[in-house]
């Protein structure tokens, strides 16, 4: 596997990112949008396991526009990353991700589909660009803005996989259930729901960290995919 950083052109300027390649080079393509933290060390350890599946992985610096790349870690990273969220323009964002998207299926090394794979902040973005974009596949781990986007659900119809903690604090009571029920209601989506289990549960980096939930969720999205994006 090898990794590099290329820019992305935008009508607003070069927008930086990180490209991992699979051992054979070439593979089917992935977006991966980032956490609230930015390209953390967490983003770029999932980002590794999904070139080792044999993709073609590209992430996107959300923040650029902003000018930050990651939150530092320590005991005031909530407290900035949650800064940071706030003065995104997420219109500009899902401009970005669609971008991405794009310049991914451009790439050489791409052979076959593209899709887009989100955590948290990014799943909630993933799923606004499955709703303008048409990626091929969408993975979505407990998007924070999905309630939010619900109008949008009638047009993902995109192949999609949803991971949701039942303990999630941050999509709770109402709001859980009409993102089930919207999800729940389109034929080319699954939602996979963990008992116990917080926002964020995949992130070994946080204390919310929900070890079997992680495990469970990955399977599911490594089979996921292996059916939707095939590597071979």
């Amino acid at each position: 596997m090898t990794r590099s950083q290329p820019t992305i052109a935008t009508p607003d300027g070069e927008m930086p990112a990180h490209l991992w390649l699979p051992e054979a080079g070439t593979g089917p393509g992935l977006v991966l949008l980032q956490e609230i933290f930015g390209i953390s060390r967490y983003v770029e350890s999932r980002a590794q396991d999904l070139a080792d599946l044999g993709y073609v992985v590209l992430a996107p610096e959300i923040y650029w526009r902003i000018g930050t790349s990651r939150v530092p870690e320590g005991p005031g990273a909530m407290d900035e990353a949650l800064g940071l969220m706030g003065r995104v323009d997420w219109e500009a964002a899902v401009g970005d991700a669609v971008t991405t998207l794009a310049a991914l299926r451009e790439r050489p090394e791409v052979t076959g589909g593209a899709g887009v794979i989100g955590f948290c902040f990014g799943g909630g973005l993933g799923f606004n660009v499955a709703a303008v974009g048409s990626p091929d596949v969408l993975v979505a781990y407990y998007g924070s803005a999905i309630p939010q986007l619900l109008d949008l659900a009638p047009l993902v119809t995109t192949p999609s996989l949803h991971h949701l903690g039942l303990a999630d604090a941050y999509i709770e009571g109402d709001a859980r259930a009409a993102m089930l029920d919207a999800l729940g209601s389109q034929p080319a989506t699954r939602v996979e729901t963990y008992e116990g289990a917080d926002h964020a549960f995949d992130n070994p980096d946080l204390s919310l960290h929900h070890a079997a939930a992680s495990v469970a969720a990955w399977e599911h999205t490594v089979a996921f995919l292996a059916e939707q994006l095939p590597t071979a």
